[in-house]
């Protein structure tokens, strides 16, 4: 029971933890081989992703370089294309397929995509559920008091939403990368396999979230039933 020792529902995570780990190194490793890797067309991740957003008549999105590895991101905010300083500049097959999957971002986003739009439109909801769900959960339980045990968990549902939904746009966006490239010919047949190993390995990292989510609201609902009794 929670407070009391070893919370034996933490196990119910062990799952969550172990696919989490092995997401992030996985990435990690996948990314670092095919950065080593560059592509014969000699062309920077950068001006391949300005080349593909011009197709789709965003030739005017700005192309910004950010700090740190693996910070690439588009910004719906602002309608921008942010790339991290290991992509930015960048010829390796690894950099293309994140600058590719960025810039699918922003046609998902141009095209309004709706699990994009739906995703975009909860954030400030899912921020309040976040920092929120968690304090009133610990505060009901300390309190025996049932309205915000179940208050914690309906605003924790809300963040799981969020984490559900966003497997849909992410997958949704490698895949039109992958075409984009490859009918643009920016990324030779074999090439193309190791950046689909990159995105995919990236796409794990979000299942193990999601799986992560699941797993607490069960652990949760676990906890909430034995304060009952």
């Amino acid at each position: 029971m929670l407070g009391y020792g070893l919370d034996p529902t933490m196990l119910i995570l062990i799952p969550a933890v172990l696919l989490s780990g092995w997401a992030q190194s996985r990435v990690q490793s996948t990314f670092n081989k095919y950065s080593q890797v560059a592509a014969r067309g000699n062309v920077t991740a950068d001006s391949v992703a300005r080349m593909l957003l011009t197709l789709y008549g965003m030739a005017s999105m700005p192309i910004n370089r950010v700090a740190g590895s693996l910070t690439d991101h588009y910004d719906p905010r602002n309608k921008t294309l942010n790339l991290s300083e290991s992509v930015y500049g960048n010829r390796s097959i690894a950099s293309i397929g994140v600058a590719a999957h960025e810039v699918g971002h922003a046609i998902q986003h141009h095209e309004s995509y709706s699990p994009l739009i739906f995703r975009n439109s909860i954030v400030p909801v899912v921020n309040i559920c976040s920092s929120a769900s968690m304090p009133l959960f610990i505060i009901g339980l300390l309190m025996a008091n049932s309205l915000l045990v179940n208050l914690g968990i309906m605003l924790f549902t809300g963040a799981l939403v969020f984490h559900l939904v966003t497997l849909p746009v992410e997958i949704n966006a490698s895949s039109r990368a992958l075409k984009l490239l490859e009918q643009t010919h920016t990324l030779a047949p074999d090439e193309l396999a190791g950046a689909k190993k990159v995105l995919t390995a990236a796409a794990w990292t979000y299942i193990a979230a999601a799986l992560m989510s699941v797993l607490q609201l069960v652990r949760l609902i676990l906890i909430s039933r034995s304060r009952r009794r």
